[in-house]
């Protein structure tokens, strides 16, 4: 059979991925008599293209689901994209724009025809990229939050919260985005550490002349909305002001000065513009004074007609011309600089501006209560569990979510005006209409006669339904998909959207299926650089992944980016991970050739019965390891525990035990165990690595239409009466080996040269059942059992049994002599260490006893360390 000399990942991943989807592996559909295993993946926003983090999270989570395939379960991952109303509307203003077209030029139908024509051009190009990583998803079911399918679920839900008032439509402060222009979340606004300044001016106080109140404030172009000065009645400094009022600078109108203990004495001048339109404290102290609101910003964040001065400039613009003019005219005392943090827009970037704005909200405590006590009876469970608080202080203090905003993609809000202000809330408009009939008494109403809420719901309102309206749970609710797949098993996220997503995605789950949506929720961390920094292309510190899978392989990105990416934890990028990844599949793929190059002779013995033995033994004990791992949700344990099984025990220990010698041929048992071997470890491997594993799988032998390793049964442990004393007693014979390759190591023997090995022990048992391993992988001429070290020799302790390799004509013995003696130096003085922690009184009596046991067990290795040194001082 002819192998290739190189294993080339861009030989083999496209046609693989091909023949998998050929034979409809990934295709899952209802099925009684198999247990299902379900993921939907967190939908990438249908602009998006793949990145490092998408990268990480996908690969886990076809790990599971390629694991749960050769479980035997139905495999169902349900890929799919997220309209991301506010990142796609602004793409597609920008690009319209480019062609000179402005939005506002636009009706709402012609804008959509835009938006999907883009969409369709571009959207979900993230979906093809997956396939590149082997992301094993079932394509049949891919779902866009925005198809109508799912829209009309949306609307279902928005229709049944509003008929159980969980839905209502109100005036609150807001995070307004004058970029995006609408509204956010508290969730969509990130804070943003800056150096700020602060105004100091002075507003003089009406009929009191030369008298002037000063007041500090980041914002001066907001003064035009000013309604009332605050100062605390409690303050000494300002009695005389009381029942005052004090002139606006430039502005020249006059306001109150108004008494609150709100207003801290000891900070800042003591004095307090109150501004309702543009600051949700000053909205609480409006509403409480019954103070008038003058919202001078436009929804781009210009000033409007109501502040007078500065009319149409933008708002910070408008600050420094105010600055300016204040300071001519006297009225600015001061400026000073401080730290601050300012609210973004997660999407668009700009700073955010409270507003009062007539929005719709969903009521949450309601919904909050069941949420969070699944998660912490862990019903759902959160991986890592040091999560669970987090979540805990979101939902003991979540606010109601306002859902509405001022975009157009999206789902419209179905609520219709009628021509007396009043509205109804209705799935269609011709339900709408009869409604609105209903309400109004007026029969001759015409569609015509209602108008459509403009607003569209926010885009977490669609993909908290995900895990139900993925399976057309809303439509209808009893079908064969919804009640067999739901709830899903596993979720796969990162932290950043606990609440976000996961969080309501649990509120969905309990409100409209009476059942949680999944049952483990494993959150990854941030891929960042070497030096911290979450990788985005805005920094240019991330590599473009599809040219890492081109450079490294797709099997080596997988292994890489989970080699260092323990649950919760960020990931620290490095390319050596990635070249490691690279480097694994080629140490596969050689370890491969290696057994299919051996000639056979059928007349040839069984001779490596205990290699053959012990690495059974090894393999069944690393299946339960790596089942346990699985089961804990420790990835990357679970990746090292494979990874070490291969390339340390089976690779650099077991092949080297059963080699034939150059050009000798090997005996058919042998050959026939170690394959079957090597198809054991493709399976467990395919899950991290599924091309390589694929390609060998078929390299191997003749295989059947269906017989792929992706779909082959997943390995079971299979327990072994002594298989721990087989372990045990390999381990101690690789002890022995490992000894022998230090000293060639420490003295510049090569791994080949010659050596013999005198052994001082009463367990002659071990050397003669273990001699040919030991003298093949130790390359030694002669093993001997002795009462004394051998002249000219070092030697080393393996198992409590001493060793010597006789060392006279090898090396110079004299720096020999130098070297043991400086050994035997440290080692007698760590001895004296030990010992005097252990003649410690307190130590031993309070100290855990594993750990005074563990001492102890350092003094007995250090002292038969010490003995064989000054016997081998004694041999030289």
């Amino acid at each position: 059979m002819s192998i290739a000399k190189t294993y080339t990942p861009a030989d083999v991943e496209a046609k693989w991925y091909q023949r998998w989807q050929e034979q409809g592996f990934f295709k899952a559909k209802a099925n009684p008599r198999k247990q299902p295993y379900t993921v939907v993946i967190p939908p990438p926003n249908v602009t998006g293209v793949l990145h490092m983090g998408h990268m990480l999270n996908n690969t886990i989570q076809d790990v599971l689901v390629r694991r749960a395939r050769m479980q035997g379960k139905e495999a169902c991952w349900v890929p799919g994209t997220d309209h991301a109303s506010i990142a796609t509307e602004a793409k597609v203003v920008a690009l319209l724009k480019e062609q000179g077209i402005e939005k506002k030029d636009l009706t709402r139908d012609q804008f959509l025809e835009h938006a999907f024509a883009w969409k369709e051009k571009y959207g979900g190009i993230i979906l093809e990229q997956l396939k590149q990583l082997g992301a094993s998803c079932d394509w049949d079911r891919t779902r866009f939050t925005m198809e109508p399918e799912l829209t009309e679920a949306v609307l279902r839900v928005f229709v049944d919260l509003h008929q159980k008032g969980l839905v209502y439509r109100g005036i609150r402060m807001v995070n307004w985005d004058p970029l995006g222009q609408t509204a956010l979340s508290d969730e969509e606004v990130i804070p943003k550490d800056v150096m700020a300044k602060m105004y100091h001016l002075r507003y003089e106080v009406v009929g009191q002349e030369g008298q002037f109140l000063t007041v500090a404030t980041s914002r001066p172009e907001t003064i035009m909305a000013d309604v009332a000065v605050a100062v605390n009645p409690n303050d000494p400094r300002y009695t005389h002001l009381h029942g005052a009022k004090v002139r606006i600078p430039l502005l020249g109108r006059d306001i109150p000065v108004i008494l609150d203990e709100y207003v801290s004495i000891d900070f800042g001048t003591g004095a307090l513009k109150v501004t309702p339109a543009h600051d949700l404290n000053d909205y609480e102290l409006g509403v409480k004074h019954n103070l008038p609101v003058i919202d001078i910003l436009n929804n781009d964040g210009s000033l409007n007609e109501k502040a007078v001065l500065y009319v149409g400039q933008d708002r910070f613009a408008a600050r420094r011309n105010i600055v300016k003019d204040l300071e001519e005219a006297g009225h600015l005392v001061k400026v000073e600089e401080y730290a601050s943090i300012v609210q973004t827009s997660e999407r668009t970037k700009a700073v955010i501006e409270p507003r009062l704005s007539l929005q719709w909200f969903l009521k949450m405590e309601h919904l909050a209560k069941p949420a969070l006590e699944v998660v912490e009876n862990d019903t759902v469970k959160l991986h890592p569990a040091k999560f669970k608080n987090t979540y805990r202080v979101w939902m003991e203090n979540v606010r109601d979510w306002c859902i509405s905003r001022q975009l157009w993609w999206g789902q419209q809000i179905p609520a219709y005006y009628l021509p007396d202000g009043t509205y109804v809330v209705a799935l269609t408009a011709e339900e709408a209409l009869i409604q609105a009939r209903e309400q109004s008494g007026n029969v001759e109403l015409q569609l015509s006669d209602l108008r459509q809420d403009e607003d569209v719901l926010d885009t977490w309102f669609s993909s908290w339904l995900w895990p139900i309206s993925v399976f057309d749970g809303f439509k209808d609710p009893d079908n064969a998909d919804v009640n067999y797949f739901y709830p899903t098993n596993d979720l796969v996220t990162g932290p950043d959207i606990l609440f976000f997503w996961v969080a309501r995605m649990i509120m969905a789950g309990l409100e409209f299926r009476k059942e949680v949506p999944f049952r483990n929720v494993y959150l990854t961390g941030i891929v960042r650089d070497a030096q911290g920094r979450k990788m985005s292309k805005q920094l240019g510190n991330s590599p473009d992944p599809l040219d890492l899978i081109k450079q490294f392989g797709a099997d080596g990105v997988r292994t890489g980016m989970l080699f260092s990416a323990p649950a919760g934890n960020d990931l620290l990028y490095d390319e050596k991970l990635v070249e490691q990844g690279r480097n694994f599949s080629n140490k596969l793929w050689n370890a491969f050739r290696l057994t299919q190059g051996w000639e056979v002779d059928a007349a040839l013995p069984f001779p490596n019965e205990k290699a053959v033995e012990w690495f059974g033994a090894k393999l069944n004990a690393t299946i339960a390891e790596l089942d346990e791992h699985f089961e804990k949700f420790r990835m990357s344990d679970a990746l090292m525990t494979v990874y070490k099984l291969v390339w340390d025990d089976f690779c650099s220990e077991y092949l080297e035990m059963i080699k034939p010698a150059y050009q000798a041929p090997i005996d058919p048992e042998t050959l026939r165990l170690t394959t079957g071997f090597l198809e054991t470890l493709l399976k467990l491997l395919h899950p991290f690595m599924p091309f390589i594993t694929e390609e060998i799988w078929h390299e191997l032998k003749e295989r059947g239409p269906k017989e792929y390793v992706c779909v082959a049964a997943w390995p079971k442990a299979q327990p072994v009466a002594g298989a721990a004393e087989v372990l045990a007693r390999m381990e101690k014979a690789l002890a022995i080996v490992g000894g022998v390759r230090t000293i060639r190591n420490q003295k510049g023997l090569g791994p080949n040269k010659p050596l013999t090995l005198a052994a001082k022990t009463d367990d002659t048992q071990l050397l003669t059942d273990y001699d040919p391993i030991i003298r093949k992988l130790a390359a030694l001429t002669d093993v001997s059992v002795v009462t004394e070290a051998p002249a000219a020799s070092v030697g080393f302790v393996a198992g409590g049994s001493e060793f010597f390799v006789p060392l006279e004509g090898q090396i110079d013995l004299g720096a020999e002599k130098e070297r043991l003696s400086k050994e035997l130096e440290y080692a007698q003085g760590f001895r004296d260490s030990v010992l005097k922690k252990l003649a410690n009184e307190k130590f031993v009596a309070n100290a855990k006893p594993d750990l005074v046991e563990r001492e102890r067990q350092k003094l007995a290795d250090t002292e038969a360390k010490i003995t064989a040194l000054e016997q081998s001082l004694a041999a030289l």
